[in-house]
């Protein structure tokens, strides 16, 4: 079983970039030149239970305009002259109340491209348990804790296809019910995995 150490270690002097079988989109970000990508970051929050960790993911709200309904980690846009870091933190506080002193951050992975126009950063923290959390109404609908174990195990990430834009692309996907988690969150969770793999 992978531990919070093991991240924290594993991660301690990694480069973004450095890992050549890493994602770096899914197929429907492929078309993006990159001068119009928005530059964006996520918090990959690992709970560290004593009896296995999770991840803490979200589920947007279904009235949203973009995304609705889809499971995600905590995250957003950059606003002006943020770091990744900072927007991250900033975002997982407004999304779920987790406060930036709760987080230590162990690191980043590999950006990812999405095909809504996105450069997502992911920063990868470590949470205490016992976090009084409470979703943002408009944005969120639900949290749910994901067991590392199960999310960093290659058995269940899936490769998908659809037809999109009048070709087939390809995506993946974290085998997990009930929760059906997809597309550029899936996709970082399978970097992470790869990436932890990497440096065992």
């Amino acid at each position: 079983m992978i531990t919070p150490d093991e991240v924290r270690r594993r991660l301690a002097d990694y480069t973004p970039g450095a890992f050549s079988d890493r994602l770096s989109a899914d197929d429907y970000g492929q078309d993006r030149p990159p001068q119009a990508l928005k530059p964006a970051a996520v918090l990959i929050p690992i709970i560290a239970h004593p009896d296995g960790a999770t991840l803490l993911m979200t589920v947007r709200n279904e009235r949203m305009n973009r995304h609705a309904g889809q499971v995600a980690f905590p995250g957003g846009r950059a606003d002006a002259g943020e770091t990744p870091v900072e927007t991250a933190l900033r975002e997982a506080e407004e999304e779920v109340g987790l406060s930036p002193r709760s987080v230590e951050v162990v690191g980043r992975i590999d950006d990812y491209t999405t095909g809504t126009g996105y450069l997502i950063t992911p920063i990868v923290g470590i949470v205490a348990p016992g976090q009084h959390l409470t979703p943002h109404e408009a944005e969120v609908s639900d949290m749910f804790e994901l067991p590392l174990e199960r999310a960093l195990n290659g058995d269940y990430h899936i490769e998908n296809s659809a037809e999109w834009r009048g070709r087939v692309r390809t995506y993946y996907s974290v085998d997990w019910e009930p929760q059906n988690v997809w597309g550029a969150t899936a996709g970082i969770i399978v970097n992470l995995s790869r990436i932890l793999a990497a440096r065992a």
